[in-house]
Order: C-alpha cells, then sequence, then structure tokens
C-alpha cells in the first residue's frame, strides 16, 4: 500500500532541491536580519492582515474582504515601504564580500578609545564615538568636519571637552584613524528604546540601526559607558569590558581564518 502511495509523489529533479534549499536559505537568512527589530511586529501584523483576509472570503463578509483587497494589491509596494531601513540594511550586507572588509587593522585605536572612555567617564564628560566597521559612514562624515589623524586618548577628550565647538556631535574613526569629528547621526525610532535616554545615546543607536557600525557613549549626566551595536544598547560598562567588545567586534572571525592559525580548544 505504501509503494502505491509512492508512485504519485512526483520524482524530485536536482533543481528542484536547489530550489528549495535557496528558498529556505533567504526565509532564514531574512528572519535572521528582522530577529529582534521592529520588522517582527510589522511582519506579524502584515501576517494578521492577510489571515484577516482570506478568513473574511471564506465567511463572504465581502466588504471587507474587498478592502483588503484594495490594500494587498499593493502588498510589494507596502512591503518597501514599512521596510525600507531593514531592506537598505538587506542589500548592503548582500553588496559586502570578504575582500572588501574594512576592519581596523590594528587594535591601537581600540585602546585609545578605551583609554578615553575611561577617562571621559572619570570627568563626566559626554562623548560619542562611532567606529566604523563593513558597512561606510561617508555620508555622515560629510556633516562633520574633516579631521583625519592618528586616534589617541588625548585627541578624544579634547573633542569633547565641553568648551570646544565639536563636542556635541559624533567623533567618526574609520580604517583605525580619527575620520571626523562633530557628525550629525540619525535618531534611533525605535519606540522600545528607554525614554530616559537622551539624544546622544538615541543617535548612538540610530547610527548602528542603519549601519554595521559601533557607537561608544559616556554619559555627561552620570559617566556610564554604555556601547550600542545592531541596534542594541548595552549601558553600565567598565573600561574592562567595552575593551573585550571592541576587540571582539573588529578581531577577524574564526572561520575567517587559514586553518593553521584557528584555535583548537578541545586539543
Amino acid at each position: 500500500m505504501i509503494h502505491n502511495w509512492l508512485t504519485y509523489i512526483p520524482a524530485l529533479r536536482w533543481q528542484d532541491i536547489l530550489d528549495i534549499l535557496c528558498v529556505a536559505y533567504i526565509i532564514y537568512r531574512v528572519m535572521l536580519l528582522i530577529r529582534g527589530t521592529r520588522a517582527v511586529q510589522m511582519a506579524a501584523g502584515l501576517a494578521v492582515i492577510i489571515v484577516v483576509y482570506f478568513v473574511a472570503g471564506v465567511i463572504q463578509l465581502y466588504t471587507l474582504h474587498w478592502l483588503l483587497g484594495t490594500v494587498l494589491s499593493s502588498i510589494f509596494l507596502l512591503i518597501v515601504i514599512v521596510f525600507q531601513d531593514d531592506i537598505r540594511r538587506v542589500l548592503t550586507q548582500m553588496g559586502q564580500t570578504p575582500f572588501l572588509k574594512v576592519r581596523v587593522k590594528t587594535f591601537q585605536a581600540l585602546e585609545e578609545v578605551a583609554k578615553a572612555a575611561s577617562s571621559l567617564s572619570e570627568s563626566q564628560t559626554g562623548a560619542l564615538i562611532v567606529l566604523e566597521r563593513d558597512v561606510g559612514l561617508a555620508d555622515y562624515l560629510e556633516t562633520g568636519v574633516e579631521i583625519d589623524a592618528k586616534v589617541s586618548r588625548e585627541l578624544l577628550c579634547t573633542i569633547f571637552y565641553k568648551t570646544t565647538p565639536l563636542h556635541d556631535g559624533a567623533v567618526v574613526i574609520q580604517k583605525g584613524r580619527l575620520a571626523a569629528a562633530g557628525c550629525v547621526l540619525p535618531l534611533t525610532t525605535n519606540p522600545n528604546v528607554s525614554r530616559r535616554l537622551g539624544t546622544r545615546h538615541r543617535a548612538a543607536i540610530g547610527i548602528t540601526e542603519h549601519t554595521d557600525a559601533v557607537s561608544v557613549i559616556v554619559s555627561e549626566e552620570t559617566g556610564s559607558i554604555s556601547v550600542a551595536i545592531a541596534g542594541k544598547i548595552t549601558r553600565d560598562i567598565d573600561p574592562g569590558t567595552l575593551r573585550r567588545i571592541l576587540h571582539n567586534s573588529f578581531a577577524p572571525e574564526e572561520n575567517d581564518r587559514p586553518w593553521w592559525k584557528r584555535r583548537f580548544h578541545n586539543q
């Protein structure tokens, strides 16, 4: 009987298997990209509209079915409008290749940032430092003052000193050098962000929502150090924790290293 049932199953070509695997991989990557973001709630809302549309058709609620059908007829345009930030982030990541990675080659810049954050924290001097990774920050560099200098604790502390003209903006570190200061960053629009966070913290989160940059924030009110990555902020960390986060964020991934240079923890 099982043999007779199997005869009705069409034979899968290798192209069909490849097609299924590609679609599954795309869905998986999309789920990873939107996980923990506002896109999850938006996707759930669209799913509810689609379900209600089909239910309205089944139980013959013609007016509601027609209304939702009119909305869903422009579903692709609606998706582009609703998920424009997420789509931009996906396209940006798709354009990246291992050969175009722009990592900080020397950890000296990271060490200087950690030292500066510690000094600024002790003096309760507000600061916002953005470190570029794979996604370029050229658009934001244009909003500030070009510097192009070696990163040092002294320079960072001087820029964020309360009486300097550039202390209110963000410093952008690009390719291990201090590229610009006084830069204007986009503020996060995430409603889940605490209202107690000020403009500096919201700008730090906002830039990490649009790019893969890492933001280091020092609170002017409390002197606490925070770091923002991928739209998430970790608050009240010590300089040692900040140093570890920065090194982990910019160190080459283990799989990117040649096999003879990898660490084998099981040995």
